[in-house]
């Protein structure tokens, strides 16, 4: 049966909370996440920060100008879906432009309340000392995972090891979680979500409900509910894209300046208006 013919699951009024698709990385599960927001229910969307890899739209493919389409499809009022996006550290340089490309508002920060509980989405670098304080350097550890990804030869389950490498020594999953509820506590905030660790885990402390949304670059991609059943971290399951994050990128960059195009002139803008330079 066609995708688009299937009976969607999940409940009408849930918050939908995925980050970290790091779209133009070759490791991206973009259709993975293209068939999620497709044959799910939900009345909000929170896209959590680090969507794109880095600011070159060049290494953007053909899924990944299709998921952006779709998240600029579901902006449209008619979609009755409040769509926002959270900015993340890889995100940095892109907001304003994106905001215009896909119809969405981005935030530092998001705070809504749902069933009397005040809820905080905020990507998690701020609480990595790491990053926010060495972010030439961590950009240029961003950089050269980037090469490293290019080189013949490399498996795609050595770029995941280094990737979860990367995650254990910048990201600091213990303290970005720790810092993310110390946060939250004086804002009295009672459900405090991030991404930015690519580890998808639930903590309670001192009133504080924390929620990591992980990460869709690597074999276990997880994303968040929030809605009547209360909040649940999922994993993606799905046959049928099932090692999607093993294929090809150049087999299908062929369609990609028409995809490109069309979203740009969804946009009001010049058909390749990203790849212009972007002003700090």
């Amino acid at each position: 049966m066609d995708g688009e013919a299937q009976k969607k699951t999940g409940n009408a009024g849930d918050t939908l909370i995925l980050s970290d698709l790091h779209l133009g990385s070759e490791l991206s599960r973009a259709a993975d996440a293209l068939h999620l927001l497709k044959h799910r229910e939900y009345s909000q969307l929170i896209l959590l920060g680090d969507i794109f890899a880095d600011l070159n739209f060049g290494r953007l493919t053909g899924e990944h100008w299709k998921l952006l389409s779709l998240v600029r499809k579901l902006s449209n009022p008619k979609r009755k879906v409040k769509v926002v996006w959270v900015e993340g550290n890889h995100d940095e340089g892109l907001s304003n432009i994106m905001s215009h490309l896909v119809g969405v508002p981005v935030y530092k920060r998001y705070v809504w309340e749902h069933e009397g509980r005040r809820k905080l989405a905020i990507h998690g670098h701020q609480f990595d000392r790491f990053v926010s304080k060495n972010y030439l350097i961590s950009q240029l550890g961003i950089s050269i995972f980037h090469q490293m990804q290019r080189v013949n030869g490399l498996s795609k389950a050595v770029a995941q090891r280094l990737d979860g490498f990367s995650t254990r020594w910048l990201r600091l999953t213990e303290k970005v979680a720790s810092g993310a509820i110390a946060y939250a506590r004086q804002g009295r905030i009672d459900d405090v979500y991030c991404g930015h660790t690519h580890v998808a885990i639930e903590r309670h402390e001192h009133g504080v409900s924390y929620y990591n949304s992980g990460c869709w670059v690597g074999p276990h991609a997880t994303y968040i509910t929030d809605g009547v059943e209360g909040v649940e971290i999922h994993e993606y399951q799905n046959d049928r894209f099932a090692g999607v994050e093993y294929r090809d990128p150049s087999a299908q960059r062929a369609g990609q300046p028409a995809e490109a195009a069309d979203l740009f002139e969804q946009a009001g803008l010049p058909a390749f208006a990203g790849y212009e330079s972007v002003r700090c």
